[in-house]
């Protein structure tokens, strides 16, 4: 079943399915952990019970998406064994311990607080119920510390040595603070921040435009609009930076990025906003660009220069035609985000926000984009590295194990029936707690609150207190 390619391109294609299906789920975690933190944070000042009430709601999402970013992470884990035994045996002397100090000081503080966060309430004090909120949404930011120093690592390696053929470490702050590390790890954060936000306000866009107009989805909405007004721009700022980080550190992929193939030496680079960068003739066709742009954008001078695919090797050179488009595709739809927060900031002035259909159709079609942006993103880093798995120290090819390529292509058929069924049947669960949306229940006596109520759930499918199945609250008044 090598399905007529080779071993190191069914596992590279394995190891991007598994990656793919698990970085959605961390990325909602992570921003639905925060965004849960802010609203029991308001409840305990405002003593608003509509903010109780939204966080009973967006913690049943939370934690489906949570237990599928376990359960994925572990399996992509395995195959580091499995397909990449010579990456293991290494460079495993530094990913290794990176890994390890993410389950020690990330996963075991979410997993200790987690209990008491999702069935706590009412069970234990007021502030202890917040401080274990916050410890897993601190978590979950340790965890993608972590792991993004591992990938950081592997991007611009730095404090280690090569003897008898491993990599060895010798500076672990160098290496942990790699020169690519600060610019990804804001990049990720901000972009789990607007992965949540948009799935909030998709969420509360779709109740608005079938009629609910009760304040908790005009509160979600809103607070979700605000996040993205924030988070956008900042992701414009972050980018840039990290695009000239990527200029000094990997300029193979920066010049691939841009469809970019001879160096301007003394003229300026122009930045294309179209073509087709073809490999075979060293040339993007059809070509449409703006003048001056591309080396203001990439130097910050009129003139600056960049380098060349062309000043590369050929074996040294990642896939331009894939690299120029998912780069595009992640800023034109970040530019998308930043148009609907400024929408809804003008709405917001003639309190049209919450009754016009146009902007609702925006967020509800903007709603995955978040998803898709992010997968752009990881394709335009872990592609554009190529064809090293170190970047400069170890190539791609080198890293594989010894395994045939029926083997591989075995196991990825196997994962994509498994992942549909597993992980197909999550989303859809998750979206039909979409569909139900956010209900009241802070008008229940405390004295009703029991098993199967928000204040004491006794077992793990407990958080999820009532039938999805049930009619909403707009299905009720039909």
């Amino acid at each position: 079943m090598s399905l007529g390619l080779t071993a190191l391109e069914l596992a590279r294609i394995q190891f991007a399915f598994t990656v793919s299906f698990h970085i959605i789920f961390p990325a909602t975690s992570i921003g639905l952990a925060c965004f849960l933190a802010v609203l029991e944070w308001r409840w305990l000042k405002t003593r608003d019970p509509v903010y109780r009430d939204l966080f009973k709601y967006w913690i049943k999402i939370f934690a489906v998406a949570f237990g599928m970013g376990v359960v994925s992470g572990v399996v992509m884990s395995y195959q580091f064994g499995t397909n990449w035994a010579e990456f293991s045996r290494i460079a495993g002397g530094i990913t290794g311990p990176l890994l390890s100090y993410e389950v020690l000081s990330a996963f075991f503080l979410e997993a200790g607080f987690l209990g008491i966060m999702m069935f706590g309430w009412g069970r234990v004090g007021e502030r202890a119920h917040f401080f274990a909120t916050l410890m897993v949404a601190i978590g979950t930011c340790i965890s993608m510390f972590w792991i993004l120093s591992s990938n950081s690592w592997m991007q611009t390696p730095q404090g280690f040595a090569i003897e008898n053929g491993v990599i060895v470490p010798k500076d672990w702050l160098a290496i942990v603070f790699n020169p690519s590390f600060p610019y990804r790890f804001a990049h990720m954060a901000v972009a789990a921040f607007l992965v949540s936000a948009l799935v909030v306000a998709g969420t509360s866009a779709w109740h608005l435009l079938r009629g609910r107009r009760d304040v908790l989805v005009k509160r979600s909405f809103s607070m979700a609009l605000w996040m993205i007004l924030f988070a956008a721009p900042a992701q414009v700022l972050v980018g840039d930076q990290h695009g000239l980080n990527t200029l000094h550190h990997q300029p193979a992929k920066l010049a691939a990025i841009e469809g970019h193939w001879e160096t301007n030496h003394h003229e300026s680079m122009p930045l294309y906003l179209f073509g087709i960068p073809n490999m075979q003739t060293e040339h993007t066709d059809y070509a449409v660009g703006i003048p001056y742009l591309g080396s203001l954008i990439l130097t910050h001078e009129l003139n600056g220069e960049v380098k060349g695919l062309k000043d590369f090797t050929p074996e040294d050179r990642p896939n331009s035609t894939v690299l120029f488009w998912s780069f595009r595709l992640m800023v034109s739809l970040g530019m998308l985000m930043l148009l609907l927060a400024l929408s809804g900031l003008l709405l917001r002035k003639g309190n049209k926000l919450y009754e016009t259909s146009w902007l609702h159709k925006f967020a509800i079609i903007m709603g995955p984009t978040g998803y898709i942006a992010l997968l752009a993103g990881w394709f335009t880093t872990e592609m554009g590295r190529q064809p090293w798995v170190v970047y400069g120290v170890l190539r791609t090819k080198d890293a594989l194990s010894g395994v045939p390529a029926t083997q591989v292509g075995f196991t990825l058929i196997l994962f994509v029936v498994v992942y549909t069924v597993v992980f197909g049947t999550s989303v859809y669960y998750i979206f039909k707690l979409m569909h139900k949306g956010p209900q009241f229940i802070y008008a229940q006596p405390e004295e009703m609150a029991g098993v199967g109520h928000f204040k004491t759930p006794m077992r793990p499918l407990s958080a999820v207190d009532e039938s999805i199945d049930q009619p909403t609250q707009e299905q009720k008044h039909d």
